[in-house]
């Protein structure tokens, strides 16, 4: 009898810290596949980024082209990103969730930036995770530009 109600403790024991291991991770986390929303390859999926955590900081780096080759470089990159690869090219930088969830859009996370390697230039920018959609907006001063991403891992 006592064999059998420690087998059961330790179950549950299991269950519990297996399951509060999963609540804790960070929904931002894993492999989002990207859309062109313009151009045109508008409406086709792009790319695969890969956002991961640093520190309790977030980044977000490019892990496979789909439409362009993957040798593809940054041609329009400034700086030490000048004719870099894309892929291995971190685009998203010190993302940090806030704490603050938009119902329709999800838990926010804020005050880092997003390049976009085909114009070469970096933006402000916010995060929104629901289920398996990342919105991403981009900023210059009041305006912004809005992209959805869906996770694929």
């Amino acid at each position: 009898m006592m064999r059998k109600f420690m087998v059961v403790l330790v179950c549950i024991f299991s269950v519990l810290v297996f399951s509060s291991s999963v609540i804790a991770q960070n929904k931002v986390v894993g492999i989002w596949k990207t859309i062109a929303d313009e151009g045109r390859d508008k409406g086709k999926a792009k790319s695969y980024v890969e956002i991961f955590e640093r520190n309790g900081v977030f980044f977000g780096k490019v892990v496979k082209l789909l439409l362009e080759p993957q040798g593809t470089l940054c041609t329009k990159c400034e700086g030490n990103l000048k004719n870099k690869p894309v892929v291995g090219l971190e685009i998203i930088k010190n993302m940090k969730k806030t704490g603050n969830t938009d119902t329709e859009m999800g838990e926010e996370y804020a005050g880092g930036t997003v390049m976009d390697p085909d114009n070469g230039k970096s933006y402000k920018c916010k995060i929104w995770v629901k289920g398996d959609i990342l919105t991403l907006r981009g900023y210059i001063g009041f305006l912004y530009r809005t992209q959805k991403w869906y996770r694929t891992q």
